[in-house]
């Protein structure tokens, strides 16, 4: 017992430090997703410290409190502990509000009734399904073309499809290959009931995992990408997507400085979205983020529908003249030119292969 409880605490401090190595290989980045698995299991560890015969259980005990220490300063802002970042929206305004929808639908997953009868029962304005191919379109198209004309359509084969249904004017809609040429991103700006309009990037980058990529250099170079491109045109914007990275990593906290961008979760909790079948292995992997110009009215987890995510649903209101009730979250110079670094790289690299 005295042997596997020192094991385990250190082990699990070596894969909270690893989490911290500026490298882009896959087997290091996914030690940033379990950060709450692992705060339990060090949790676990620390009660069980009593069963440990000196001298190792200073090391079991200094080991698994450094790691929940660790953990818990990366999970706590997504908790109820912690300030909000998105400010919460005033009654009424329904003209300037805008309900979106992000579904990953698990392109095996045949259950689109399931889908179709959610986006019915919550009617958002924009439904975004990703990993959509052709069936998928098809039965989409058949439900939703009545009540949501406007759509830019992707069906992809590759588990990177993806279909954009909203009942608003689409304005200038772009498919774009931003890093990969198999993994397409919309570009597109949404007229609101009220008239003004803000633009929409919707996003699936590839994951960092062995079946799909041994690196998350194109993952980080196309959300990095995204977030310059906000940085340089900084309207009122939102960015949508399976971005196959945690809220808490270091690319994605990354992305929200350089663009400026807010995450409507901080402070409200981790709407953990992935893996629908197991509850132990859960992380907030669909994700939506606001500009400072909104505010937020509702964020919710939906039902599942016999995809391995849960599809997510977020009521944002357009409210500029709230926008200095933010404060934006900023990168230095530094972490600026790191982004240019690694989206170089990443379109070099992809050119070379």
């Amino acid at each position: 017992m005295t042997s596997t409880i020192t094991l385990l605490a250190a082990l699990l401090l070596a894969a909270t430090l690893v989490a911290h190595l500026p490298m882009h290989w896959w087997g290091i980045r996914s030690c940033e997703f379990p950060r709450l698995q692992i705060a339990a299991l060090a949790l676990l560890c620390l009660v069980a410290t009593p069963l440990v015969e000196p001298p190792w259980y200073w090391l079991a005990m200094v080991c698994g409190l450094v790691t929940l220490m660790l953990q818990v300063v990366h999970i706590l802002p997504w908790t109820r502990l912690w300030p909000i970042q998105v400010q919460p929206a005033q009654p009424g305004h329904e003209d300037r509000c805008l309900r979106l929808l992000v579904a990953n639908v698990l392109t095996p997953n045949r259950n689109a009734e399931g889908l179709v009868a959610l986006i019915h029962q919550h009617s958002p304005d924009i439904v975004l399904t990703l990993e959509s191919d052709a069936w998928w379109e098809q039965q989409l198209d058949e439900a939703l073309a009545d009540d949501w004309p406007h759509a830019v359509r992707i069906p992809q084969d590759n588990l990177y499809g993806m279909h954009l249904y909203s009942r608003l004017p689409l304005l200038s809609p772009r498919v774009e290959r931003l890093i990969q040429e198999d993994i397409p991103s919309i570009s597109t700006g949404i007229q609101l009931r009220c008239g003004d309009s803000i633009h929409l990037y919707a996003v699936h980058p590839r994951p960092p995992a062995p079946s799909e990529s041994k690196e998350s250099l194109w993952r980080d170079a196309e959300l990095l990408l995204v977030g310059k491109r906000i940085h340089a045109d900084p309207g009122p914007t939102l960015v949508a997507g399976d971005l196959n990275d945690v809220a808490w990593s270091r690319t994605t906290r990354s992305f929200c400085r350089v663009s400026g961008m807010l995450d409507p979760r901080r402070g409200r909790g981790m709407f953990s979205t992935f893996h629908a079948s197991y509850p132990v292995m859960r992380w907030p992997l669909d994700h939506v983020f606001s500009s400072e110009h909104f505010t937020l009215s509702v964020m919710q987890r939906l039902p599942g529908f016999g995809s391995d995510h849960f599809p997510i649903l977020t009521t944002l209101c357009y409210r500029p003249s709230r926008a200095d009730e933010h404060d934006n979250p900023q990168a230095d110079s530094q972490e600026h030119q790191d982004a240019r670094d690694t989206i170089r790289e990443g379109q070099l690299r992809e050119q070379e292969d």
